[in-house]
């Protein structure tokens, strides 16, 4: 399986194509062309997604302000939203997508490069589509341990000497949250019917004071809040890029691919906008973009050579980072957490 530098292979979807939306004015929103476009879940300090908004601005004249949502908050609201969205498009990681889609809460579009992403990274109907990729890793301030070893293992962070130390997000509430979790479980010798070695791993954690909270915590990792954070890859290599004391350290037990995505939200107030953003995070561009903050592009780009020389080499990383049947994750979710909210909080 091939995760990086270009486009990345991993889940086993199987949905029906139905057919294809038309760029142009909106059957299922305004025709009328929009100086706003409105995004949930593209906080500045995540993905790059701040200058990217920016220079799809600069671009096209279209406002497109972040949004600091999560991918659960974002679900939730476009749930609540429903009768009358305020957002015009969604980003998200995939097992969020797929439900979205289940809650009839997107429609189709096939933005400008859909033919060119792998066909178990998109919807075949366009209902979301892959826009790049990070995996799960540990992030390590070295400066913030004390004597305590870099961790290497999921088995490791259980340890007393890594006390308070450890955080990852909120399964219930972000995407890296659940995605973390399940990472573990597969590394640990579980699978999507059998979550007990995740969940143990989770109550081990909690007994040893993780934390879990809702939002990107990657300032907390940099100011020593929490020393060691279990998240996506690519924060941890913008943070060191910056100057700050992080390592990145895939577990010695195997890691997770995680797969972010995008929709157009259906019945969308600024249609027409919302689909010049989503041909826009495809282009040349904007890869590159996302590139330059060390996600994996999920078209066939150039990484630039800081991203490239801050990855292990292609035949290890490969070797631990593994896709999933994110269709099954999905299928799972509520479940799974349910149960770590009995058994952790």
């Amino acid at each position: 399986m091939h995760i990086r530098r270009h486009a990345v292979a991993g889940s086993a979807l199987t949905l029906t194509l139905l057919g294809l939306t038309a760029c142009g004015g909106g059957e299922n929103g305004s025709d009328v062309e929009s100086d706003t476009v409105v995004s949930y879940n593209t906080p500045t300090e995540w993905a790059n997604w701040g200058g990217v908004l920016q220079s799809f601005t600069d671009e096209t004249g279209i406002d497109a302000p972040n949004d600091p949502k999560n991918s659960g908050q974002t679900l939730a609201a476009l749930s609540a939203e429903q009768d009358a969205p305020a957002a015009d498009v969604a980003y998200y990681g995939i097992v969020f997508g797929l439900e979205a889609v289940e809650e009839g809460l997107v429609t189709t579009y096939e933005p400008e490069g859909f033919d060119e992403i792998p066909d178990d990274l998109k919807d075949p109907e366009g209902h979301w589509f892959t826009v790049h990729q990070g995996a799960i890793a540990m992030l390590v301030n070295t400066d913030e341990i004390g004597d305590a070893e870099v961790p290497q293992c999921w088995e490791d962070l259980t340890d007393p000497q890594y006390e308070g130390m450890v955080g990852y997000l909120d399964p219930a509430q972000a995407a890296v949250g659940y995605s973390v979790l399940t990472a573990a479980n597969l590394a640990l010798g579980g699978d999507f019917d059998d979550p007990e070695p995740g969940l143990e791993w989770a109550e081990a954690m909690s007994d040893n004071g993780v934390s879990n909270p809702a939002q990107t915590a990657t300032s907390s990792v940099q100011q020593g809040e929490i020393p060691i954070l279990i998240d996506a890859d690519f924060n941890g290599y913008q943070m060191a890029a910056e100057g700050s004391p992080i390592e990145v350290v895939y577990p010695c037990e195997g890691s997770l691919s995680i797969p972010y995505t995008m929709s157009l939200v259906e019945s969308a107030p600024h249609e027409d906008a919302g689909k010049e953003l989503l041909d826009y995070v495809l282009s040349d561009e904007a890869q590159s973009q996302f590139a330059e903050s060390f996600l994996q592009p999920v078209r066939d780009v150039e990484l630039p050579e800081e991203a490239e020389e801050a990855f292990p080499p292609q035949d290890e990383y490969d070797e631990i980072v593994q896709g999933a049947d994110f269709e099954q994750m999905n299928e799972v979710q509520d479940e799974i957490v349910e149960e770590f909210e009995q058994r952790v909080r």
